[in-house]
């Protein structure tokens, strides 16, 4: 869905809403542009800069742009009692997947998929420098997303410690952490995968109960998320059953 003008944007951002592309016009230099731009850099949006003409090809008829389109996703999120929740009436321990700052659409609709596949009970990712549910995620996940929970959280640390008072054991996926074959996953666990590039941050990675990591035997010292989501979700799966 697409929304057009300054205030219309101000507060869809003021509201939380997901907002998968923001099209400003170039060369706004008021204090109001300035301000939408600033709070869109820091929320970790990306921001297209085209001509006025080119924004007003991408207006309905009859709509404002006012120097401002933003596309914003109908994807319904849930939160992370919610997660606790279907676990709880399953009768399974918490088997929850928290993303680190995944930005690219294709490793978040891989990971939602594999999980979705192996039972997890559901996905958590930041609200801000990540990537959300949008059309190309749904897609690539062949509709895992409309079966699978997604918690939108202002802050993963925040999340971690609330998973930790729970009794859920969090261990963050990365280099130089303890062999995951070696590791015991039975239980209730969560694993924290990095983003692509970055890696787990170092203040989640100590909040973590442990580090595990995944052998490697190549030149190449590292996988993309969803590829390691997928080793670690059925390294827990094969010690479970």
């Amino acid at each position: 869905m697409k929304i057009y003008g300054r205030n219309a944007v101000i507060e869809a951002m003021r509201s939380g809403a997901t907002i998968d592309r923001l099209v400003a016009q170039k060369d706004l230099k008021d204090p109001v542009s300035n301000r939408i731009i600033n709070d869109a850099r820091d929320r970790g949006i990306k921001i297209f800069f085209r001509d006025k003409i080119a924004l007003d090809r991408e207006c309905e008829q009859g709509a404002r742009h006012q120097g401002f389109i933003a596309e914003i996703t109908d994807f319904e999120y849930s939160d992370l009692d919610d997660i606790l929740a279907l676990a709880e009436k399953r009768g399974e321990p918490p088997f929850i997947i928290i993303l680190d700052g995944v930005e690219d659409p294709h490793n978040l609709g891989s990971v939602i998929r594999v999980a979705e596949c192996a039972g997890v009970h559901g996905v958590v990712i930041p609200r801000h420098r990540s990537v959300s549910v949008n059309d190309t995620v749904v897609k690539v996940s062949s509709g895992a997303t409309a079966h699978l929970m997604v918690a939108k959280v202002t802050n993963v640390n925040d999340a971690i410690v609330e998973l930790q008072k729970k009794g859920v054991w969090v261990y963050c996926a990365d280099m130089d952490g303890d062999d995951v074959y070696s590791t015991n996953l039975k239980g209730s666990i969560a694993f924290v995968i990095g983003g692509e590039g970055k890696g787990v941050k170092r203040l989640t990675r100590e909040l973590c109960d442990g580090v595990v990591s995944i052998p490697m035997f190549g030149k190449v010292n590292s996988l993309n998320a969803s590829v390691a989501t997928g080793i670690v979700i059925y390294e827990k799966i094969r010690q479970e059953r």
